[in-house]
């Protein structure tokens, strides 16, 4: 690849491209010398020496934004192989306590720098006011406009004490959906007032808060002019009136809300005309096994490029390019100058005792002995966005018992009483009790044959379900703290 030209510079610098591999390939090298904006990290990147991976990417173009999806909970890059060990949103929102968030918030910016990044793409700013949104769910802080708001507030405020830049996501919020983006366009059906009421003071939260980089959400919305909001100057404009000065991101341009419709090409050149600054194009191994060996140069070239065909043919004014641009370069000018870590890091976290106090308990539950146990796993299957049925939450359950998955929707009557009496002590785990009817009914059939079986529930709380621990994440802290719970306040 040749080098770019001064136009091809300029439109590097707002592009956010991921990459293949734990080392910086070629086309990544020219491209960072090229002026490009920075890279976004996925757990793909991160099975060798990340601090190693970070510095050769500063070594290259000093200026570079390096981002990770780092929520915490369901959600992590880090710890993806383990299960994480921060607290998710919805533990925090459970808890309600604005300085166990604040902490939490504090240590993924800890975390986050330690492997050389310099923006947590967190925290979720949404309401999740639809039990059966797939794709947030767990990852808000709650369903109430006042709780999820000072839960932002508090985890923005977290995060950039470590000197890092946290992006609130997903502007005007993605939680009142019951469609995933990654396969499809949400639509929803709320008129402007109750968006403004209900779903956008998180984002002003995030704001007041001085949050430096905000993420929009490809959803859709009638009175909108059925235009994604990524793509959309309505949107994008009311959030510039709403007091924010900082770089607006947008999500995954290769996710399917976007991708097949106007293509990640068509989405950078929309976005940037809506009012967008820094394009992130997504994680190449999406795809699966159609991905191309050289998925990643692809996806970024096919934005730069379009984007540079939009300027040279007057579509596009170079002047809003140039804006976005220097306001991409104002935010790695912050973070790059930050100062070290420990001069900013104080009390030391305690992730498993605010994972124990977030539990909720329900119904009546036998402790169980300290012996390894049977888990009998209901939960939904993984997804692009969460990885809901990671086998490390089974395993720390379990403490060195089987495990045994059964799909739901498929599993015969006779394979489910033979998991529910085929172990001396067993546990079911759950994530959708409030929105699955076939898990419902899989966990009530299991309790036909042992009625005293307790559940741990993963996802979002529901009543009148039995002995349930609600743990609300899909992570090892929370696994843990469950089986804490599980042995009895004895223990």
């Amino acid at each position: 690849m040749a080098h770019a030209d001064e136009l091809e510079r300029l439109v590097n610098g707002v592009l956010w491209p991921g990459f293949l591999g734990g080392d910086v390939p070629g086309w990544l090298a020219e491209a960072l010398g090229d002026g490009l904006a920075g890279v976004v990290y996925f757990a793909q990147n991160l099975d060798g020496d990340t601090a190693a991976l970070s510095a050769d990417i500063h070594r290259i173009a000093p200026h570079a934004l390096i981002g990770i999806d780092e929520e915490g909970g369901s959600v992590t890059r880090l710890e993806t192989r383990t299960g994480s060990t921060v607290p998710g949103a919805a533990e925090l929102g459970m808890l309600d306590d604005t300085d166990a968030t604040r902490a939490t918030g504090r240590e993924i910016g800890r975390r986050v720098d330690a492997i050389g990044a310099d923006v947590v793409i967190a925290p979720v700013a949404d309401v999740n006011t639809d039990p059966r949104n797939p794709v947030i769910g767990v990852r808000a802080f709650g369903s109430t406009t006042e709780l999820v708001s000072r839960h932002v507030a508090a985890a923005v405020d977290g995060i950039q004490s470590t000197g890092l830049a946290a992006c609130a996501k997903h502007y005007p919020g993605h939680g009142d959906t019951h469609t995933d983006s990654h396969h499809d366009l949400p639509r929803i059906a709320l008129d402007q007032g109750e968006i403004e009421r209900v779903h956008l003071p998180p984002f002003d939260a995030a704001v007041r808060a001085g949050v430096r980089a905000i993420m929009t959400a490809h959803i859709c919305a009638s009175h909108w002019g059925d235009v994604p909001a990524t793509l959309n100057p309505l949107v994008l404009g009311g959030l510039r009136e709403r007091g924010f000065e900082g770089v607006i991101v947008t999500d995954a341009l290769d996710m399917a809300a976007i991708r097949e419709t106007i293509g990640i090409g068509g989405g950078a050149v929309r976005a940037l005309a809506a009012g967008a600054d820094l394009f992130c194009i997504g994680n190449p191994t999406n795809p699966g096994a159609a991905m191309l060996p050289d998925q990643d140069e692809r996806d970024y070239r096919s934005a730069r490029d379009a984007v540079v065909a939009a300027i040279r043919a007057g579509e596009l004014p170079r002047s809003r390019v140039e804006e976005a641009a220097r306001r991409v370069a104002a935010m790695a000018e912050a973070v790059r100058g930050r100062a070290p870590i420990a001069d900013v890091i104080g009390t030391p976290f305690d992730g498993d005792a605010i994972s124990d106090r977030a539990l909720r308990i329900d119904g009546e539950i036998a402790p169980l002995a300290d012996i390894p146990t049977t888990v009998i796993d209901l939960r939904r299957s993984s997804s692009l966005a969460v990885d809901s049925a990671a086998s490390h939450v089974a395993l720390a359950i379990a403490a060195g018992g089987a495990f045994v998955r059964l799909e739901p929707e498929t599993a015969t009557d006779a394979r489910i009483d033979a998991a529910a009496a085929g172990a001396d002590q067993a546990v079911v785990l759950v994530d959708r009790l409030d929105a699955d009817a076939a898990q419902r009914a899989a966990l009530d059939r299991i309790r036909a044959v042992r009625p005293d079986i307790p559940a741990v529930n993963v996802g979002l709380p529901v009543a009148g379900a039995g002995g349930v621990i609600t743990a609300s994440a899909a992570s090892l802290v929370a696994a843990r703290a469950a089986r804490r719970a599980l042995l009895g306040p004895a223990r």
